[in-house]
């Protein structure tokens, strides 16, 4: 525990980081020390500060830590106390803008973005801290590379803090995690503290939209783009155009969204927005597999990507033209049936959707278009084009936009259980086929993976070689659950089925 003076020392180190690394002005420095005197009762700064090495180990974990010991927030809510008081050493939103705004024009776009990443991380939104816990790894796929992923970041709520959350009132404001109305909010138990986000504002398609940096970073500068009106995700032409309009803002990074239906989507279907970010997703690496031509505008080159997925490459120079022939695509999929793959755009309701992503190379648009499909049937209650649940050990959740590109980002749980996993391979667990096969049994869900690695490899295995054939299993079900996606299997009968849609049902010719 921390005295008060201590405190005062460490107060005062903040304030110097945030001039530092934060771009808290000269102008606003006694504004925030009299505001963290405030928040902590004291009467006066320390008169010099302490040297440290680490921001979060030597400054902030203390600090927090003495509000902790203080009652000033509680155990369960040290991180909402945490964004709190980076909250206030933060600049104001605007200053953030206006400095954006001055960078870029000085600069150039590049450099601005630079600065608002290294902000975002470097007050804590995004936790880096958290982050690097995670566990990364590549695999070489027959269609290139893979990433792979736990999250480990993602913060998870232990049984108090649910219990808490239970008890707390629903307001519905902000109406969601994506809400411009985010910036500044305390939170709770229930809904992150976002004291420390910033958002640049930016036009799409003549709508006011937003962009910030997403604090999980899944990969290098993950961007989401936000309509500023609280609405359901659309994806249509309005849709490919905002994105062409996103990437002449930021050629640098690419921009996509999710289908926006269930299964095929993402997490958050009720607020209309997209994710991007540096051009490092493994798709983007892949080559084309067959090109074709559209009489109405030959200039625009089409392609099918050799990738996993179904995915309708659309390039050219003109933004216009390529906007045009992907919009086109777009709309003929929605109506496209080819019962012959399990194909049905519709029943009851819509089936077919496209997850789209764009980017700029040089002077040249380029938007992939991946076909999805989420018809559920009794055999197939997941979705037929969704994942086995004997795969569902690993990746249960809807396979979204990311995954689709290549990352897998796994749940967390799977860093202890794969280690069990491994217990199993080397013999510190026995195989007791009715103790793993008992539902109550945590193992459970991972019986089958267990039996069948036990089988292959026996019970006697070094760890070395356990962690390698543990990890070309996960390896190897996420290039199966990429293959399940594709609407057109990467097999003669799938490949005949996605020819037909490109020839008859688009009316392409094959170049």
């Amino acid at each position: 525990m921390i005295n008060q003076e201590t405190l005062q020392l460490k107060l005062a180190s903040l304030v110097d980081y945030a001039k530092n690394n934060l771009s808290l002005r000269q102008e606003d420095e006694s504004y925030v020390v009299n505001a963290l005197l405030d928040m902590f009762k004291l009467g006066a700064p320390a008169s010099q500060t302490e040297a440290y090495k680490d921001f979060q180990t030597d400054i902030v974990d203390p600090i927090v830590d003495y509000a902790v010991e203080n009652g000033m927030t509680t155990p369960e809510e040290r991180l909402l106390f945490e964004t709190k008081l980076l909250g206030v050493v933060t600049p104001m939103p605007s200053s953030v803008v206006d400095k954006f705004d001055t960078i870029a024009a000085n600069k150039g776009i590049k450099a601005a973005t630079d600065f608002m990443y290294k902000l975002s991380i470097a007050n804590n939104y995004i936790r880096m801290v958290d982050i690097k816990k995670n566990i990364k790894w590549e695999h070489t796929g027959k269609f290139g590379k893979i990433g792979i992923t736990i999250n480990l970041s993602k913060p998870e709520k232990d049984p108090k803090q649910i219990a808490l959350a239970k008890l707390l009132p629903k307001t519905g404001y902000p109406s969601c995690l994506l809400c411009p109305e985010n910036v500044g909010y305390a939170g709770n138990l229930n809904h992150p503290a976002r004291q420390t986000l910033r958002i640049l504002p930016i036009k799409l398609g003549g709508e006011n939209w937003s962009m910030q940096y997403s604090p999980y970073q899944y990969y290098e500068e993950h961007v989401i783009a936000l309509s500023n009106e609280h609405r359901p995700m659309n994806v249509n032409g309005d849709a490919l155009f905002r994105l062409l309009d996103f990437v002449d803002l930021f050629p640098h990074y690419f921009i996509g969204s999710n289908a926006a239906l269930p299964i095929v989507g993402g997490s958050i279907l009720t607020h209309d927005h997209y994710q991007g970010g540096s051009k490092v997703l493994p798709m983007f690496a892949v080559g084309e597999r067959k090109y074709y031509s559209y009489a109405k505008l030959k200039n625009v080159k089409i392609a099918i990507a050799d990738w996993y997925n179904s995915v309708v490459r659309v390039s050219g120079k003109s933004k216009f033209e390529v906007h045009e022939v992907a919009t086109y695509v777009l709309d003929k999929w929605h109506d496209w049936t080819d019962e012959s793959v399990g194909v049905i755009c519709k029943t009851t309701e819509q089936h077919n959707a496209v997850t789209p992503i764009a980017r700029k190379e040089g002077d040249n648009y380029i938007i992939d278009l991946i076909l999805r499909n989420n018809r559920t049937d009794d055999e197939h209650p997941f979705g037929i084009f969704h994942p086995e649940e004997r795969l569902h050990n690993i990746k249960k959740e809807g396979i979204g936009i990311i995954e689709v590109m290549g990352l897998f980002i796994l749940p967390g749980r799977l860093k202890n259980e794969l280690e069990t996993v491994k217990e199993y391979l080397t013999g510190k667990q026995n195989l007791n086929l009715k103790e793993l096969n008992n539902p109550e049994n945590p193992m459970f869900k991972h019986a089958q993976m267990i039996v069948q690695l036990v089988n292959d490899n026996g019970s006697n295995c070094e760890k070395v070689f356990a962690d390698k054939v543990v990890e070309n299993y996960v390896n190897n079900a996420c290039e199966q659950i990429l293959e399940y996606t594709a609407v057109f299997k990467n097999d003669e009968k799938g490949q005949t089925a996605f020819e037909k849609f490109m020839t008859e049902g688009l009316g392409f010719k094959e170049a």
